[in-house]
């Protein structure tokens, strides 16, 4: 039979596996985009919070798909429970997949039992875009923010980005702080 391979033939698309695939993306051409995400939000809003919430918004589709596939293809469809390991899986898995590595740190806030922060020393999503001085504190971060890993595996949380002044540097760390709903601390201390 002529066009008849070793290739599996499929009917439909959805009868497809999903398979791995490539896992790399340029990083000049993530950057072009990220920035083009940026630019064309500004047009849209008038002032620094609005575009840090949208660009927030934007991030949030992100983390919906991404804790889909991840869950799928690194935990056999399995979600975690657990405060601990819902963190524990964003600041590796989640962060290695988006980022190309491991968050830099993961802790726990000193003055609220329900804060909790990862911390990045140059999260990529600041390092290519050059923020004028009339917009001051805004951060990119807020797309990472938004990632809505969290509130789609029923961890509802307040996340934000924030700069932090390093010592002896010239560029801040970014530290994104999560603050966890009252409902998911008393359900962890009932499970205890």
């Amino acid at each position: 039979m002529i066009g008849v391979g070793k290739a599996k033939q499929y009917a439909n698309v959805l009868d497809k596996p999903l398979g791995r695939g490539r896992q790399e993306v340029s990083l000049s051409a993530f950057a072009f985009l990220f920035s083009e995400l940026v630019q064309y939000n500004q047009t849209q809003v008038d002032n620094i919070a609005e575009l840090e919430r949208r660009l927030e918004d934007a991030g949030y589709a992100v983390g919906a798909r991404v804790l889909e596939l991840l869950c799928h293809r690194e935990k056999g469809n399995r979600r975690e429970t657990r405060l601990l390991g819902i963190l524990s899986f964003i600041h590796s898995t989640v962060w290695k997949v988006l980022f190309g590595k491991v968050a830099d740190s993961l802790e726990k806030g000193t003055e609220h039992e329900d804060e909790y922060m990862i911390s990045e020393k140059e999260l990529l999503v600041n390092r290519f875009i050059s923020v004028p001085k009339d917009m001051g504190a805004f951060n990119c971060g807020a797309f990472v923010a938004g990632i809505g890993v969290l509130d789609n595996a029923g961890f509802p949380a307040v996340v934000t980005a924030h700069f932090v002044p390093i010592e002896g540097q010239q560029r801040p760390r970014t530290t994104i702080l999560i603050k966890f709903a009252g409902e998911v601390i008393q359900r962890e201390a009932r499970l205890g």
